[in-house]
């Protein structure tokens, strides 16, 4: 059994709330990431999520997503999404939803989203 996903790197830079993830997103991890990202949410401001490290996005995962960009009101970007799940996302239109900053969080991503 793996580990379920933890946040990682959560840091504000440029006024832009960075959160990383690892792992896997699921419904068995779901829940405590979704509580986790909501308390992490800025009152105003972006929000970029790195998900290089998601190994595994199962549709509680893509739930957790949809949650995340309705409370941020859309200020979420997205990088480091790897092409197996974001083309789930893309598949199920959930990518449309966010601006995809890049393959990995740089200080011209974050200045992108």
């Amino acid at each position: 059994m793996t580990e379920p996903v933890v946040l990682v790197d959560t840091s504000v830079r440029d006024g832009t709330t960075v959160i990383g993830l690892t792992g896997e997103l699921d419904g068995r991890s779901g829940p405590g990431v979704q509580r986790r990202l909501m308390d992490l949410l800025p009152e105003d401001g972006r929000v970029l999520l790195d998900m290089s490290g998601v190994t595994y996005l199962s549709s509680a995962g893509l739930r957790v997503l949809l949650l995340l960009h309705r409370a941020a009101g859309g200020r979420v970007a997205l990088a480091g999404v790897p092409p197996e799940i974001e083309t789930v996302m893309a598949a199920t239109g959930l990518l449309d939803l966010f601006r995809v900053a890049g393959s990995s969080v740089t200080d011209s991503s974050v200045a992108d989203c």
